[in-house]
């Protein structure tokens, strides 16, 4: 099954020419490709130009090719469309069609989806309903819809045969992982096959609507009296599992930097908002949008963020919290020895790291950027200086951290965007103090008393007979204990009494073999 997926790759990767952008980055690397990559490049050159593909401009080709390739891959290039620094601007244009742009199952499909969904005509649920898609994405597309009471709604509908294809190209990332990990000297540290495992995870839960509609309705709750973010409120009797139904929001598209300049809205007050959401999901409830590209971000009238397609969520406990945290606030303050402590201290870095030399590189990467804007920062150098950093030090790649990381990227992306002078640290530092002084000070100590009191009240009536239940319970263990110890002493006496006689026996026939030896030799003399 997996080499006709692979056979599938190959051909969709030539016939729309990406072998010329393989060759063309080659040509533009300043290092010397090896052997090996320059016979490949060598083959790639000789490939026949069949078709009239490759007469396309290249970032159209390579949108085109991801966009059949299926939606794993057209997840990749929404990524990449945010990293405007890291493309060609014609690469990070057309790549940004696929937020929301991506081609359309048509609607006979989507009427069948939908009846044996209901078990029952469209008709009967909505009083009308759109054939044509507001927007179309990797892994669903959204109608516009009214339903037989008035209320406007939009109505999300999954991809036919999703799940199917999305196997399939976990099973060949999952082969490549182990490649890497065999082959690749860093290929254990940075632990593919755990990353792609988490990746897997998220995909599965974001094919599941009834799981997307769940995570919507909690991020609704978080921030129910938020003047900062607005979830729309979903309709839960009309919601399956490839089915999702929510009220209908009218916003603008915040890549749509000129309409939201038109609105009145402050570009520099809504790319801060931006940032305190997103340290507000991370720190204040471990649970955060994770697919933040500007497909899924609109912006309303009155200047709030609109959360769509919540599909992707992150989470985070106590520890990941704590660590994060530690290591933010030391680099916004410029404690490198803090950052390389809590690196340390969480696991991350390898215990007998040596906490100066490791700070010492932290500094050299971090320092050159404080106090700049966005604009003069480049985070896909600073991003490769890291990984340089980490690899030196066994750093770790953490799983259920590459959401994080991920949506940082998306959070940057979008305030380099909205503002350019943004200054993400001093933005983002207030905040995170106030944080920390709420989890170590001393309202955090009153806060988890409050929080524990209830479980204290219900186990101290009971603590004497637990305590006594414990007691018992240790005097039965020692007992067993001595009784085992007992056990294993005499059977080593055993053991020294059957040594002993056996050597002696043995020492007993040694003399009586001298003996007849001795006697025989008399005899014969």
């Amino acid at each position: 099954m997996y080499i006709f997926r692979v056979i599938r790759i190959a051909r969709i990767a030539l016939r729309h020419r990406l072998d010329l952008l393989c060759i063309e980055a080659a040509q533009q690397s300043r290092e010397m490709p090896s052997i090996w990559a320059r016979w490949v490049l060598w083959c790639l050159s000789c490939l026949p130009r069949s078709g009239g593909e490759h007469l396309l401009p290249r970032a159209m080709r390579l949108r085109l090719a991801l966009e059949q390739l299926g939606p794993i891959f057209v997840k990749f290039g929404q990524m990449l469309s945010t990293r405007r620094d890291m493309l060609a601007p014609d690469f990070a244009d057309e790549l940004a069609l696929l937020q929301d742009q991506v081609k359309p199952f048509p609607y006979h499909q989507v009427e069948a989806i939908l009846e044996r969904a209901y078990s029952q005509p469209v008709s009967t649920i909505f009083r009308s309903f759109d054939p044509i898609p507001v927007a179309s994405a990797s892994m669903a597309q959204v109608h516009f819809a009214e339903l037989i009471d008035g209320q406007l709604v939009a109505v999300k509908v999954l991809r036919p045969n999703l799940r199917r294809v999305i196997e399939q190209d976990i099973a060949l990332l999952l082969i490549l992982a182990t490649w890497m990990e065999r082959f690749w000297s860093d290929g254990k540290r940075l632990r593919p096959r755990e990353v792609i495992e988490e990746f897997h995870k998220h995909l599965v839960d974001e094919v599941d609507l009834m799981r997307e509609a769940s995570n919507a309705t909690q991020l609704r709750r978080n921030f129910s009296e938020s003047p900062l973010l607005y979830v729309p409120e979903m309709e839960w009797p009309l919601c399956r599992s490839d089915v999702m139904v929510m009220e209908r929001i009218q916003g603008i598209p915040i890549n749509q930097i000129d309409r939201i300049r038109a609105s009145g809205v402050q570009l520099p007050l809504l790319a801060r908002t931006g940032v305190e959401i997103f340290f507000t999901q991370v720190f204040r409830d471990g649970f955060f949008h994770a697919d933040m590209h500007p497909g899924n971000v609109l912006v309303g009238i009155d200047g709030r963020y609109i959360a769509l397609d919540f599909g992707i969520m992150g989470t985070l406990n106590d520890e990941d919290k704590h660590y994060l945290a530690r290591n933010f606030l030391a680099f916004f303050r410029r404690d490198y020895r803090g950052v390389a402590l809590a690196h340390v201290e969480s696991g991350w870095a390898p215990a007998d790291t040596r906490v100066d030399e490791f700070e010492a590189a932290i500094r050299a990467v971090c320092e050159p950027i404080f106090d700049k804007p966005l604009k003069e920062i480049s985070f896909a150098r600073l991003l490769i200086r890291l990984f340089q950093t980490s690899r030196r030090f066994n750093v770790q790649v953490q799983p259920q951290l590459v959401l994080l990381q991920k949506t940082l990227l998306n959070i940057e992306g979008l305030g380099r965007e909205l503002d350019p002078e943004l200054d993400l640290w001093k933005t983002a530092k207030p905040f995170l103090e106030q944080w920390m002084s709420e989890q170590i000070g001393w309202r955090a100590l009153f806060r988890n008393i409050r929080h524990e009191a209830p479980y204290w009240m219900d186990i101290l009536p009971r603590l004497p007979r637990l305590l006594d239940q414990r007691f018992r319970q240790d005097q039965m263990e020692l007992r067993i204990r001595q009784q085992v110890l007992e056990l294993e002493v005499q059977r080593l006496g055993l053991w020294k009494i059957t040594l002993w006689l056996a050597g002696g026996g043995l020492g007993l026939l040694l003399a009586l073999m001298w003996l007849l030896g001795r006697h025989f030799l008399v005899k014969i003399l």
